[in-house]
């Protein structure tokens, strides 16, 4: 597969098609029910800090793309996990060499790629093209309306944490951006990747009261964390282990934690976080 497949319909049709349905389906889910759900994730149903293993995770293998969801999402319906705040998807996905998805439409969605290792190519319908590589992030604010493809096209499996957020209004121009953040600038630390907040200059800018962050601790090293109250923050160690006070989380589990406490996040060995603060 080469760059110019990822706007070959001819090429990609089947593709496109299982996309869409797999796809789409999950959006109407994941946007269009959010009234419907956010009654079943009340504060009286959830401990201050919530466990999610990894095993756990809602689970598609479409051979090209072998995918774990934290929370309800296409096939995978779990009327405890219908998202998280303001989040609405946060998929594990590990995407084939010469792979991808092809073009799909989004609306009114901020979509965030975390780029665990690989890189990812996009390309969407505002004509924005770029390659995202590992430790790095894209944002795409579908706003009114986007077409956009995201593809696999290195020689080795992709892994990304595709991240949703609902929006705080709807509408507007969509847009596209991508940015590399050292991680030796977030080691003991965590630093904003994308934000909604006029005050974080250096993130990319996303249309929600949200900030997605990262840090990098070593071993024995702890930070913590501030949750305000009324916001909803989730966790995942895209490596390592770590502990959250008592309560033990290793690679690619996930923790939903509630407002009104700070949390001492302690690296069991060497771990990246990846953690959204949301409303």
């Amino acid at each position: 597969m080469n760059s110019a497949m990822i706007w070959d319909d001819r090429n990609a049709s089947t593709e496109t098609i299982g996309f869409q349905r797999f796809y789409l389906r999950s959006y109407r889910c994941a946007y269009l029910g959010i009234n419907q759900w956010r009654p079943l994730m009340t504060t009286t149903t959830m401990t201050k800090i919530d466990r999610r293993p990894f095993a756990s995770l809602g689970h598609a293998d479409h051979g090209w793309l072998n995918a774990r969801h934290h929370f309800s999402f296409a096939s995978y319906y779990d009327p405890a996990r219908m998202g998280w705040g303001a989040i609405r998807v946060w998929n594990d996905d590990q995407i084939a060499a010469n792979s991808g998805f092809p073009p799909h439409p989004h609306q009114d969605m901020e979509i965030i790629t975390y780029v665990r290792s690989g890189a990812i190519t996009h390309q969407d319908s505002l004509g924005n093209k770029g390659r995202t590589e590992a430790g790095d992030v894209q944002v795409m604010s579908a706003g009114t309306g986007v077409r956009h493809a995201e593809y696999n096209l290195e020689p080795e499996t992709t892994t990304i944490f595709q991240i949703w957020i609902e929006p705080s209004r709807k509408g507007g121009s969509p847009s596209w951006g991508a940015k590399p953040f050292p991680k030796g600038e977030r080691s003991g630390q965590f630093v904003t990747l994308a934000s909604g907040f006029d005050g974080d200059v250096d993130a990319l800018p996303i249309r929600a009261n949200a900030r997605v962050l990262a840090a990098t601790l070593k071993a024995g090293d702890s930070v913590d964390y501030a949750i305000d109250d009324g916001r909803h923050v989730y966790l995942v160690p895209a490596t390592g282990a770590i502990t959250i006070g008592d309560e033990a989380f290793g690679a690619r589990d996930g923790a939903a934690l509630l407002g009104g406490q700070t949390v001492t996040i302690t690296a069991q060995e060497d771990a990246e976080i990846v953690l959204v603060d949301s409303e």
